[in-house]
């Protein structure tokens, strides 16, 4: 099956005290504010229009995620799909006026997901001359399901992602789109909701500047800075304003060669015999980040 998307798109996150989070993104990550209005406020890392959407509403959850199609013909394609895939239509329009067409589904699991065409963009229209830690783009989630493994076929069927690695119990799996990075979406075994969603840094010199700045307003980090062996990246997690983990993360590995790639099957799951498959450099995964959980909204009717 061919990609029809090529990255994560956006996260758009229901919030009550939008301000704070606003405030903690720009000083913290670096992010720009590119819109805002009395119930919304969009913001970036870069020339693309929007990344983080953020709502004002009575409760802190995840009102949706995006991801960037190849074209408004993958878009169209996608559509074709949702039903055969078990899931159910909301809607045929994009949720941001920056992006040409869009379409959003809704999983039995109750995941409310968008695919549209690619977020408006300008390609050199800034280079992180922020206050924060430079943050360069979005460039994955994690999502928990209580059926990871048909939330996988859900997705490899309506969006074209293929299984880049995963657990062998299937309790998490980490799926690429057309960019060919290992992962632009994890799933993990759990309540609905969302792990965390991530940001890529260029420096690993970042991460001091991040414990720094999170330490100035009284945080730390949540697990890292630490390098994982799925994806090959480095990373460090916090916690933001409003409950949900961020994670920053550099250095994802390519799929280079796809057609003949085979996913990984990681077959080492308790500890300490794990410890080294999730960070290459021995750190074990804290209790708070393991059991952390942000709820999903209820999907629109």
């Amino acid at each position: 099956m061919s990609y029809l998307v090529n990255s994560i798109g956006h996260v758009q996150l229901n919030v009550t005290d939008v301000d704070a989070l606003v405030k903690e993104s720009t000083d913290i990550l670096g992010l720009h504010v590119t819109r805002a209005t009395d119930e919304t406020v969009w913001l970036s890392s870069s020339g693309r229009q929007a990344e983080l959407v953020l709502h004002r509403a009575d409760e802190n959850s995840v009102r949706s995620i995006g991801f960037d199609a190849l074209s408004a013909d993958a878009v169209k394609e996608a559509t074709s799909r949702v039903e055969a895939a078990g899931c159910r239509l909301a809607s045929q329009e994009p949720t941001l006026d920056c992006c040409t067409g869009g379409m959003v589904f809704v999983t039995p699991q109750g995941h409310t997901i968008e695919v549209h065409t690619p977020i408006a963009d300008k390609t050199y229209g800034r280079r992180n001359n922020a206050l924060g830690v430079g943050a360069l783009r979005m460039d994955h989630v994690n999502l928990t399901s209580p059926e990871p493994t048909e939330t996988r076929a859900q997705f490899e069927h309506i969006m074209g992602l293929k299984l880049s690695e995963r657990m062998v119990d299937d309790s998490l799996s980490w799926m690429r789109g057309a960019n060919r990075l290992h992962h632009c979406v994890g799933i993990v075994r759990g309540e609905t909701g969302l792990h965390h969603y991530s940001f890529e840094f260029a420096e690993f010199a970042n991460y001091c500047h991040l414990g720094d700045k999170l330490d100035m307003i009284g945080k730390e980090f949540a697990w890292g800075p630490g390098r994982h062996r799925p994806g090959d990246n480095t990373y460090a997690y916090y916690v933001d304003t409003c409950g949900a983990m961020v994670e920053v993360a550099g250095g994802m590995a390519m799929i280079h060669d796809d057609d003949r790639y085979e996913p990984n099957v990681i077959t080492a799951l308790t500890r300490p015999e794990n410890v080294r498959v999730m960070n290459v450099w021995g750190t074990p995964a804290p209790a708070p980040w393991l059991a952390h959980k942000f709820p999903w909204a209820k999907p629109a009717a």
